[in-house]
């Protein structure tokens, strides 16, 4: 399956970079013969390739292996559509029904946008999502509508974290995201997960890619380590990493500040929303422990409604060259203002192509061979098309 007409994919300093054009035309193919419609399979590919070309690796293209195998296994489902289970002017709780992320998230968000451009504020909690991806895309989503935006998530059944001067898993990575618009620029992103790097990066690093920041896990006897292994235990010939199956945790960011606020999440993201928090009632769904989803409490609000938009824009532009003109700490340093990084990564990617472990590469190749994607059809995703 290594075609010489793959002239999107090049290997260089250790790695497979694959034109981002490409690599979504291979994620579609994957997803659409996984059983999605061919509007999800894109939908999913699209947002799976933007967070390889923002820099978010941990959320991108490398989860597709782990989709196709909660699909096969029933705990993701195709093409769902939201249930409002409550709601009125500018509040409403829905359902996902174990939908993917990328689809059932949009529904939600959808419905907040709609709800916030004619009240000025909106609350969605929404419920049993599947992964729902990179959480800055939905900021994005809402600054693209001038809407500044909050948005609170937590990974029910997703025992991964341990809180701060604990070595035992008491939490999901729980992120948090916010985001304002800028008229006529891009707008200003803040994402991260609640633990000290999300599970996504560990997962990378075990597949060959970045290493992990010193002490991103605790092991049961204390011992603070890099090593992504004890995240995910052995790995069965087969299967892909399950970071529940090991008996080391991430550890939360910032001490006792990050490790509240980790809580915090669960309490926002799981209890309010009606998902459940990561660690209540694990045999609640079963023998296999509690469905894997998220919640996300998301609050939009209309930046019109409180102050015109031009005279917004302008004070964010003058706060951030008032931040950015700090002396930096060491020399050749510099200043950065959130999602900056990630515009600079999405230029250089955009030339250069996704960058991947070969391990991570050939997980998808593997993936796509095992929902039957043609050998041709792999060629033809990962060629140059004309427009490229």
């Amino acid at each position: 399956m290594e075609s010489q007409s793959r002239t999107a994919v090049s290997e260089r300093d250790g790695r497979v970079h694959v034109a981002a054009a490409a690599m979504e035309r291979l994620v579609q193919a994957i997803f659409s013969r996984a059983g999605c419609s061919e509007a999800e399979a894109r939908r999913v590919a699209t947002r799976l390739t933007g967070a390889n070309l923002r820099g978010h690796d941990s959320h991108g293209v490398i989860r597709t292996p782990r989709y196709v195998q909660w699909l096969r296994e029933g705990k993701l489902v195709a093409d769902q559509t939201v249930t409002i289970e409550v709601e009125n002017a500018v509040m409403a709780v829905v359902d996902g029904a174990w939908g993917f992320g990328q689809t059932v998230g949009e529904q939600a968000e959808d419905l907040g946008i709609t709800k916030a451009e004619d009240q000025g504020v909106a609350v969605i909690a929404l419920k049993n999502a599947g992964h729902l991806g990179r959480i800055g895309d939905w900021a994005e989503r809402a600054a693209g509508r001038d809407l500044a935006s909050i948005h609170m998530v937590n990974v029910r059944g997703s025992l991964l974290v341990a809180p701060f001067g604990g070595v035992d898993r008491r939490g999901s990575t729980s992120p948090f995201c916010a985001g304002v618009p800028l008229e006529g620029e891009d707008p200003i992103i803040l994402d991260f997960a609640t633990s000290q790097v999300a599970e996504g990066k560990a997962l990378v690093a075990l597949k060959g890619g970045t290493p992990l920041p010193d002490g991103s896990l605790v092991l049961p006897d204390g011992t603070l380590t890099a090593d992504p292994a004890p995240l995910y235990g052995t790995v069965e010939e087969g299967r892909y990493p399950d970071p529940t199956a090991g008996p080391g945790a991430l550890r939360g960011f910032g001490l006792h500040k990050g490790s509240g606020l980790n809580f915090l999440m669960e309490v926002m993201g799981g209890a309010l929303t009606g998902t459940g928090t990561s660690g209540a009632d694990p045999a609640a769904d079963g023998p296999g422990g509690r469905r894997v989803c998220n919640g996300m409490l998301s609050i939009y609000m209309s930046v019109p409604f409180f102050q015109n938009m031009s005279d917004f824009s302008q004070q964010i532009r003058e706060y951030v060259n008032f931040v950015k003109s700090s002396r930096p700490d060491r020399p050749g340093g510099e200043v950065l203002v959130p999602g900056e990084k990630e515009k600079r990564v999405m230029a250089e990617r955009l030339e250069s192509g996704l960058p991947l472990a070969r391990q991570a590469y050939d997980d998808i190749l593997a993936a796509a061979a095992a929902v039957e994607v043609s050998d041709a059809n792999i060629d033809a995703a990962l060629s140059h098309s004309a427009s490229e």
